[in-house]
Protein backbone atom coordinates (compact mmCIF):
# COMPACT_ATOMS: atom_id res chain seq x y z
CA UNK A 1 0.00 0.00 0.00
CA UNK A 2 1.35 3.57 -1.21
CA UNK A 3 1.86 6.14 1.63
CA UNK A 4 -0.99 8.10 -0.44
CA UNK A 5 -3.44 5.32 -0.32
CA UNK A 6 -4.94 5.64 3.36
CA UNK A 7 -5.60 9.57 3.98
CA UNK A 8 -8.35 9.38 1.90
CA UNK A 9 -11.22 8.04 4.06
CA UNK A 10 -14.25 7.24 1.48
CA UNK A 11 -16.72 4.88 2.80
CA UNK A 12 -15.41 0.86 2.75
CA UNK A 13 -18.53 -0.35 0.62
CA UNK A 14 -19.04 2.59 -1.24
CA UNK A 15 -18.76 2.14 -5.50
CA UNK A 16 -16.22 4.04 -7.58
CA UNK A 17 -18.75 6.71 -8.98
CA UNK A 18 -20.09 7.58 -5.63
CA UNK A 19 -16.32 8.49 -5.00
CA UNK A 20 -15.58 10.59 -7.91
CA UNK A 21 -18.78 12.24 -7.71
CA UNK A 22 -18.19 12.69 -3.81
CA UNK A 23 -14.58 14.75 -4.95
CA UNK A 24 -16.09 16.72 -7.94
CA UNK A 25 -18.96 18.13 -5.37
CA UNK A 26 -16.55 18.79 -2.79
CA UNK A 27 -14.10 20.27 -5.14
CA UNK A 28 -16.79 22.80 -6.78
CA UNK A 29 -17.72 23.36 -2.60
CA UNK A 30 -14.07 23.92 -1.69
CA UNK A 31 -13.37 25.83 -4.95
CA UNK A 32 -16.44 28.23 -4.47
CA UNK A 33 -17.92 27.42 -7.82
CA UNK A 34 -20.68 26.30 -5.54
CA UNK A 35 -21.40 29.15 -2.81
CA UNK A 36 -22.04 29.03 0.32
CA UNK A 37 -25.64 28.49 1.59
CA UNK A 38 -26.13 27.25 -2.20
CA UNK A 39 -29.33 24.49 -2.54
CA UNK A 40 -27.49 21.55 -3.77
CA UNK A 41 -30.27 19.94 -5.64
CA UNK A 42 -29.92 16.45 -6.35
CA UNK A 43 -31.35 16.09 -10.03
CA UNK A 44 -29.34 19.34 -11.10
CA UNK A 45 -26.10 18.41 -9.54
CA UNK A 46 -26.68 14.77 -11.58
CA UNK A 47 -26.96 16.20 -14.64
CA UNK A 48 -24.06 18.38 -14.05
CA UNK A 49 -21.64 15.88 -13.81
CA UNK A 50 -23.25 13.16 -15.90
CA UNK A 51 -24.51 10.88 -13.22
CA UNK A 52 -28.06 8.93 -12.09
CA UNK A 53 -29.58 10.84 -8.78
CA UNK A 54 -28.13 7.63 -6.50
CA UNK A 55 -24.31 8.30 -6.47
CA UNK A 56 -25.49 12.22 -5.76
CA UNK A 57 -27.63 11.15 -2.47
CA UNK A 58 -24.51 9.65 -1.24
CA UNK A 59 -22.20 11.82 -2.03
CA UNK A 60 -23.92 14.48 -0.33
CA UNK A 61 -24.54 12.52 2.70
CA UNK A 62 -20.43 11.64 3.15
CA UNK A 63 -20.43 15.11 2.46
CA UNK A 64 -23.02 15.99 5.41
CA UNK A 65 -20.53 13.94 7.60
CA UNK A 66 -17.51 16.08 6.53
CA UNK A 67 -19.58 19.18 7.74
CA UNK A 68 -19.13 20.35 3.75
CA UNK A 69 -23.16 20.26 3.14
CA UNK A 70 -26.22 21.04 5.66
CA UNK A 71 -29.17 18.90 5.43
CA UNK A 72 -32.66 20.39 6.82
CA UNK A 73 -35.82 18.35 6.89
CA UNK A 74 -38.44 20.02 4.18
CA UNK A 75 -35.24 22.30 2.75
CA UNK A 76 -33.04 19.89 1.54
CA UNK A 77 -29.17 20.32 0.98
CA UNK A 78 -27.24 22.86 0.93
CA UNK A 79 -23.93 24.02 0.89
CA UNK A 80 -22.25 25.24 5.02
CA UNK A 81 -21.02 29.19 4.84
CA UNK A 82 -17.71 28.46 6.15
CA UNK A 83 -16.54 32.16 7.41
CA UNK A 84 -14.20 33.05 10.10
CA UNK A 85 -16.05 31.98 13.16
CA UNK A 86 -16.67 28.60 11.76
CA UNK A 87 -13.25 28.08 11.18
CA UNK A 88 -12.41 29.75 14.38
CA UNK A 89 -14.47 27.12 16.47
CA UNK A 90 -13.14 24.18 14.17
CA UNK A 91 -9.35 25.24 15.84
CA UNK A 92 -10.57 25.70 18.84
CA UNK A 93 -12.26 22.18 19.48
CA UNK A 94 -9.03 20.50 17.64
CA UNK A 95 -6.60 22.33 19.75
CA UNK A 96 -8.70 20.17 22.72
CA UNK A 97 -8.36 16.87 20.87
CA UNK A 98 -5.46 17.01 19.35
CA UNK A 99 -2.94 16.80 22.90
CA UNK A 100 -5.03 14.58 24.04
CA UNK A 101 -4.34 12.38 21.18
CA UNK A 102 -0.74 13.15 21.17
CA UNK A 103 -0.56 12.40 24.68
CA UNK A 104 -1.17 9.40 24.11
CA UNK A 105 1.22 8.13 20.88
CA UNK A 106 4.48 9.69 22.77
CA UNK A 107 3.01 7.03 25.51
CA UNK A 108 2.72 4.05 23.25
CA UNK A 109 4.83 4.59 20.00
CA UNK A 110 6.99 1.93 18.50
CA UNK A 111 10.13 2.57 17.22
CA UNK A 112 8.96 1.70 14.21
CA UNK A 113 6.09 4.66 14.12
CA UNK A 114 8.47 6.86 15.49
CA UNK A 115 10.56 6.13 12.34
CA UNK A 116 8.12 6.41 9.99
CA UNK A 117 7.21 9.90 11.68
CA UNK A 118 10.63 11.25 11.06
CA UNK A 119 10.58 10.08 7.87
CA UNK A 120 7.65 12.35 6.66
CA UNK A 121 9.42 15.07 8.85
CA UNK A 122 11.91 15.06 6.84
CA UNK A 123 10.37 14.83 3.18
CA UNK A 124 8.56 17.89 4.15
CA UNK A 125 11.68 19.41 5.00
CA UNK A 126 13.20 18.39 1.68
CA UNK A 127 10.28 19.23 -0.19
CA UNK A 128 9.78 22.65 1.87
CA UNK A 129 6.57 23.61 -0.14
CA UNK A 130 7.59 23.47 -3.98
CA UNK A 131 3.77 21.29 -4.22
CA UNK A 132 1.94 22.70 -1.78
CA UNK A 133 -0.95 19.84 -2.50
CA UNK A 134 2.11 16.82 -1.53
CA UNK A 135 3.10 18.97 1.41
CA UNK A 136 -0.73 18.53 2.71
CA UNK A 137 -0.53 15.14 1.62
CA UNK A 138 2.79 14.17 3.75
CA UNK A 139 1.35 16.28 6.73
CA UNK A 140 -1.90 14.56 6.86
CA UNK A 141 0.07 11.39 6.80
CA UNK A 142 2.50 12.39 9.83
CA UNK A 143 -0.63 13.18 11.82
CA UNK A 144 -2.34 10.57 10.77
CA UNK A 145 0.50 8.35 11.65
CA UNK A 146 0.44 9.83 15.35
CA UNK A 147 -3.24 9.35 16.23
CA UNK A 148 -4.55 6.24 13.72
CA UNK A 149 -4.24 3.68 16.45
CA UNK A 150 -5.86 5.57 19.52
CA UNK A 151 -8.69 4.04 21.28
CA UNK A 152 -10.51 6.63 21.08
CA UNK A 153 -12.03 6.37 17.96
CA UNK A 154 -14.74 9.58 18.26
CA UNK A 155 -12.13 11.73 19.05
CA UNK A 156 -10.13 10.44 15.98
CA UNK A 157 -12.83 10.86 13.30
CA UNK A 158 -13.76 14.24 14.57
CA UNK A 159 -10.45 15.11 14.24
CA UNK A 160 -10.19 13.78 10.54
CA UNK A 161 -13.33 15.52 9.68
CA UNK A 162 -12.04 18.78 10.68
CA UNK A 163 -8.88 18.20 9.34
CA UNK A 164 -10.19 18.34 6.17
CA UNK A 165 -12.33 20.82 6.28
CA UNK A 166 -9.07 23.11 7.24
CA UNK A 167 -7.21 21.08 4.57
CA UNK A 168 -10.08 22.10 1.63
CA UNK A 169 -9.82 25.49 3.24
CA UNK A 170 -5.77 26.38 3.23
CA UNK A 171 -6.34 25.48 -0.25
CA UNK A 172 -7.69 28.40 -1.00
CA UNK A 173 -5.30 30.81 0.72
CA UNK A 174 -1.47 31.27 0.32
CA UNK A 175 0.39 30.00 3.34
CA UNK A 176 2.87 32.69 4.63
CA UNK A 177 6.44 32.52 4.27
CA UNK A 178 6.61 32.91 8.20
CA UNK A 179 3.57 30.54 8.77
CA UNK A 180 5.82 27.75 6.53
CA UNK A 181 8.65 28.12 8.31
CA UNK A 182 6.80 27.64 11.60
CA UNK A 183 5.26 24.68 10.38
CA UNK A 184 8.57 22.94 9.61
CA UNK A 185 9.95 24.16 12.97
CA UNK A 186 7.01 23.01 15.20
CA UNK A 187 7.01 19.39 13.19
CA UNK A 188 10.44 18.92 13.96
CA UNK A 189 10.58 20.30 17.83
CA UNK A 190 7.10 17.97 17.81
CA UNK A 191 9.33 14.99 16.33
CA UNK A 192 12.47 15.73 19.12
CA UNK A 193 10.12 15.90 21.93
CA UNK A 194 8.37 12.37 20.78
CA UNK A 195 11.67 10.99 20.87
CA UNK A 196 12.23 11.90 24.31
CA UNK A 197 9.31 10.53 25.28
CA UNK A 198 8.15 14.05 26.52
CA UNK A 199 4.26 14.18 26.54
CA UNK A 200 4.38 17.35 28.04
CA UNK A 201 6.13 18.99 25.60
CA UNK A 202 4.76 17.59 22.50
CA UNK A 203 1.10 18.24 23.85
CA UNK A 204 2.20 21.89 24.16
CA UNK A 205 3.80 22.06 20.50
CA UNK A 206 0.81 19.93 19.13
CA UNK A 207 -1.45 22.97 20.94
CA UNK A 208 0.62 25.85 19.66
CA UNK A 209 0.66 23.86 15.84
CA UNK A 210 -2.99 23.95 15.61
CA UNK A 211 -3.98 27.10 16.81
CA UNK A 212 -1.19 28.65 14.38
CA UNK A 213 -2.16 27.17 11.93
CA UNK A 214 -5.76 28.22 12.51
CA UNK A 215 -5.80 31.98 13.30
CA UNK A 216 -3.36 31.59 9.85
CA UNK A 217 -6.19 30.60 7.82
CA UNK A 218 -8.61 33.26 9.72
CA UNK A 219 -6.18 35.57 9.00
CA UNK A 220 -6.12 35.28 5.46
CA UNK A 221 -9.45 35.04 4.98
CA UNK A 222 -10.36 38.09 6.97
CA UNK A 223 -7.29 40.28 4.45
CA UNK A 224 -9.24 38.62 1.60
CA UNK A 225 -12.18 40.97 2.81
CA UNK A 226 -10.70 43.56 3.47
CA UNK A 227 -9.64 43.59 -0.45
Amino acid sequence: MSDMSIIEKPAASAPEPVASIYELIRDDIISGRLAANEKLRVADLAERHGTSTNPVREALHQLRGEGFVLMTPNRGARVRPMGEDFIRDIYEIEVLIEPMLTRWFVRIATDAEIVRVEELCRRMEELNYADPALHGDLDTLFHHTMYDRHYNRHAVDLWWKHREILKAMSRRYPTSMARRVAVLKEHRDLLDAIKAHDEDGAAAIIAMHVEGSGRHIVGQMAAVKRR
